[in-house]
């Protein structure tokens, strides 16, 4: 496959289950496609389920820049620079800034070489840049944001590991539904398995977090949401302003942005309603005061204050009031939910496209993800931007959180 012309190599190394997992083409493909070329070195095939294979390839280009192109796509499917040094580092010039040729994570685990020792990186994130302290062996994924003058931040493709996912063998919901949204698949039993996967996670004690829109108001799922809460199947709450306004409307007019919850027909002057309920929080102060007072007696908002679950309400330019507890800092929302995601090993994002990429972002690849969305386009673009072990169900919320519930056999 070599092409005289081309004047810089590399050689990089694959190694685990390569073959089965697609891995291997896939490489091939990313060298092809950036316009490079490839020599196939070596290729050993594992023979049995657990053996793995190995795979060195000369990587050819043209030009440094289509190079770096070609190493950086190949890094997060995990091929190594064979030829590699300790990680390159370099000083951040100042706060909030990074030197040239910074090195952006994936949500894939990773790890950086420091004194010819490969060392974990911690925080395992997308769209980060690794810090290290090569004094304590330390490495670890930072924020833009948070980078400090002086921090030595990894440079270039030197002394990095990306260690890729393998293909998974069992027969289960997060391997055989990956990437295939479709309005026209039965459902039921990708519920049922993801009741089964919630339990697991529970009886492990590790966290579900659950991402919510105020389709789940207007849909009149949200009791479901708070039998979910009640029986300790949700650690973590994320949403907006529009969740928070539209439970509190729910329990002081029995409305959702001015329809009527039992019958679905507007209410006269229903269109103030939600105004109405922002105005009486606000006069409150907050969710707790209100809970406490005896104002905010039942709904999916008293529920998550009296579980004591980590709640994190994210604003937005579009918000009316907003609410008490509503986080209009982005940067001070994001640390909250980075925060809170320290132990979840299970998402369900339910029918809030922006929420969901947002929270996407801060996930590691082994975190269960599950889309549910009525519009086939939301699911998938939360694949689309980075979060691949998203599982996609396209349907409406009541009816994916009514057949949860079931599933899980829930108390009223």
């Amino acid at each position: 496959m070599a092409n005289s012309h081309s004047r810089l190599s590399e050689e990089i190394r694959l190694e685990g289950h390569i073959i089965d997992s697609l891995i291997l083409p896939r490489v091939m493909d990313v060298i092809m496609d950036a316009g490079g070329n490839f020599d196939v070195l070596e290729v050993d095939v594992g023979t049995h389920k657990h053996a793995v294979s190995l795979a060195r390839m000369k990587v050819l280009a043209d030009t440094q820049e289509q190079m770096d192109h070609i190493i950086t796509a190949l890094q997060e499917l995990g091929a190594q620079l064979v030829n590699s040094d300790d990680a390159h580092v370099t000083p951040a010039p100042t706060d909030g800034a990074l030197p040239d040729a910074f090195y952006s994570t994936t949500n894939l685990p990773t790890e950086v070489r420091l004194g010819g020792r490969w060392q974990s990186v911690e925080g395992t994130e997308m769209d980060l840049v690794v810090v290290v302290a090569p004094d304590q062996g330390r490495a670890h994924n930072v924020p833009i944001s948070e980078v400090k003058q002086g921090d030595l931040v990894v440079v270039g493709h030197s002394g990095i590991r990306v260690l890729p996912p393998q293909r998974q063998r069992e027969q289960e919901v997060f391997s055989f539904m990956r990437n295939e949204v479709s309005s026209e698949r039965p459902n039921k039993l990708a519920i049922a398995q993801i009741a089964r996967t919630m339990r697991q996670v529970r009886e492990a004690g590790q966290r579900i977090c659950f991402v919510i829109g105020p389709a789940i108001i207007h849909s009149g799922a949200g009791p479901y949401m708070e039998r979910l809460i009640r029986s300790g199947y949700v650690q973590v709450l994320f949403g907006g302003n529009a969740i928070a306004v539209h439970d509190v409307e729910s329990q002081l007019f029995g409305t959702s942005l001015g329809i009527n919850l039992t019958n679905g027909l507007p209410v006269p002057g229903g269109h103030s309603h939600h105004m109405r309920a922002i105005n009486a929080m606000r006069r409150i102060g907050s969710i707790k005061r209100a809970v406490e007072s005896g104002f905010l007696r039942s709904g999916l908002m008293a529920e998550a204050y009296r579980s004591g679950i980590d709640m994190v309400l994210a604003g937005s330019v579009r918000d009316d009031g907003p609410m008490p507890d509503v986080i209009g800092d982005m940067g001070e929302a994001q640390r909250q939910m980075r925060a809170a995601l320290h132990g979840v090993e299970m998402c369900i994002m339910l029918a809030t496209m922006l929420h969901s990429i947002g929270t996407g972002n801060l996930l590691a690849s082994h975190v269960k993800v599950v889309a549910v969305d009525i519009n086939p386009a939301t699911v998938t673009k939360l694949a689309d931007r980075g979060s691949f072990q998203a599982v996609g169900i396209v349907t409406d919320a009541e009816l994916f959180l009514r057949e949860l519930v079931e599933e899980l056999d829930l108390p009223e």
